[in-house]
């Protein structure tokens, strides 16, 4: 089972390069562009066709993916024009046509408007925002079968579950006596209370209970509960600790070091908890469903320098991994067996959390393909875009002539971005296989 879960999130990752190659693919044949590759993976090529001018693989690692386009780069000044630069979508691709001193592709005299640096800036951007937009596609599909169709687990209650008779001192010791009972306990607060309502705020989910209390530390406040039928109002005072910072999903924030951070904020010693229940979201829902996913993995890039460090910690030393931190495709693929292997989670479940990752990984693909550097698509979106802008300066100044941006001028930026990507890429490799997420 474990092996079935890694195969079926390989596959799955196979079809979603080969996805987003098709969305580069598609609108460069649409405008034009000879594209004379289509490649899913990289390495040895396993099998080839050729359709008319386009030979369409596999390669034996399903990892990667590029198409090969005509005169990705403009010829340099004084170069034939009808010897361009061979250049392809394909990360590490590019970077190996760009090392060669002899990567040049021949194009005869009837196909020069064919290539790919005379279209007009709005085309580049669609050929070369097609791939990640199919991940996005990609990535909106699958979350909304898990919200829509299947269903995702809601909170609706928020209860008490333990009520702690005194609190540990803010050193965060345990007190060897206990003279002053826990705030949750000197107010009477009981096992079983159904919280409804904090300071007048309705609640219905730990995050939200726990949110209000710990906005009013020291400061008395009225908590609405639900017991044995009848509704009673208490008066609880939260005592001022040092607590660990969530996000607005209750999930810890790590600071630079990987380490949760904390501030300063109310609390009352109780565990509250909650019953929950798997509904299925309306389809009006989808908008907002996907604008959180893509925002969530967002900050997740932003975040990307400290994650690291977590993860050098977690690989080196004996930090713990991050469950919402980034992970190879070694993690994902590690996730994916230990979901299908374990037997304490339903077929249903199984599904969902399979699809999820899935989800997760599209969207990481979409958000960091747009990064806008070489060798990403970003970076040659952002080429085009500044193209849009020299175009009009270079003729208000009388050049006459095209005028185009060579991006492979940026090749020693890119041979950095690279060089980064590789030690980060094999830094989460290391990490996950020693001290990989686990599932709790």
């Amino acid at each position: 089972m474990f092996l079935l879960g890694v195969v079926l999130m390989v596959i799955g990752v196979a079809i979603s390069i080969a996805l987003h190659e098709l969305g580069h693919m598609v609108p460069a044949k649409k405008f034009g562009v000879k594209v004379t590759q289509y490649m899913i993976g990289f390495g040895p090529t396993v099998f080839s066709r050729r359709r008319g001018e386009t030979e369409y693989g596999v390669k034996a690692i399903p990892l990667g993916g590029y198409i090969r386009m005509v005169g990705m780069f403009p010829p340099a000044p004084g170069e034939d024009p009808n010897r361009v630069r061979a250049s392809s979508t394909g990360r590490w691709s590019q970077l190996v046509d760009q090392a060669r001193d002899a990567a040049f592709e021949e194009i005869e005299p009837h196909e020069a408007h064919r290539v790919f640096y005379k279209l007009p800036t709005h085309r580049k951007v669609i050929i070369m925002f097609g791939g990640p937009f199919m991940n996005l596609v990609i990535a909106a599909v699958l979350l909304i079968i898990i919200a829509c169709g299947i269903g995702l687990p809601t909170q609706v209650t928020a209860d008490v579950g333990s009520v702690m008779p005194c609190l540990a001192t803010s050193s965060g010791s345990a007190p060897k006596t206990c003279p002053t009972p826990s705030p949750a306990a000197a107010a009477g607060l009981r096992t079983g209370d159904r919280i409804e309502s904090v300071d007048g705020v309705k609640v219905s989910t730990t995050t939200g209970a726990t949110k209000v209390i710990r906005a009013h530390p020291q400061q008395q406040i009225p908590i609405v509960v639900l017991r044995d039928g009848v509704r009673r109002t208490l008066h609880i005072t939260p005592a001022l600790r040092t607590l660990p910072k969530t996000d607005a999903q209750g999930n810890p924030v790590l600071n630079w070091s990987g380490r949760t951070e904390t501030i300063r904020g109310g609390l009352i010693g109780a565990g509250i908890g909650g019953t929950s229940v798997v509904r299925r979201q309306p389809l009006t829902d989808a908008p907002s469903i996907v604008g959180d996913g893509v925002r969530q993995t967002a900050s997740v890039f932003v975040k990307i320098p400290q994650k690291m460090v977590g993860v050098f910690n977690a690989a080196f030393g004996s930090g713990q991994r991050d469950p919402n931190g980034p992970m190879s495709v070694v993690g994902v693929g590690r996730v994916a067996g230990d979901v299908t292997e374990s037997h304490q989670v339903s077929t249903v479940d199984k599904v969902e959390l399979l699809l999820g990752l899935l989800a997760s990984l599209n969207l990481a693909l979409f958000v960091f393909n747009l990064v806008p550097l070489l060798p990403l698509d970003g970076g040659h979106i952002a080429g085009a875009l500044w193209e849009a802008v020299k175009r009009p300066i270079a003729r208000a100044r009388g050049l006459k002539g095209p005028i185009y941006v060579d991006v492979a001028k940026a090749l020693p930026v890119a041979y950095g971005v690279s060089m980064v990507l590789l030690v980060m890429f094999g830094l989460l490799f290391y990490a996950d296989i020693v001290n990989p997420v686990k599932l709790n």
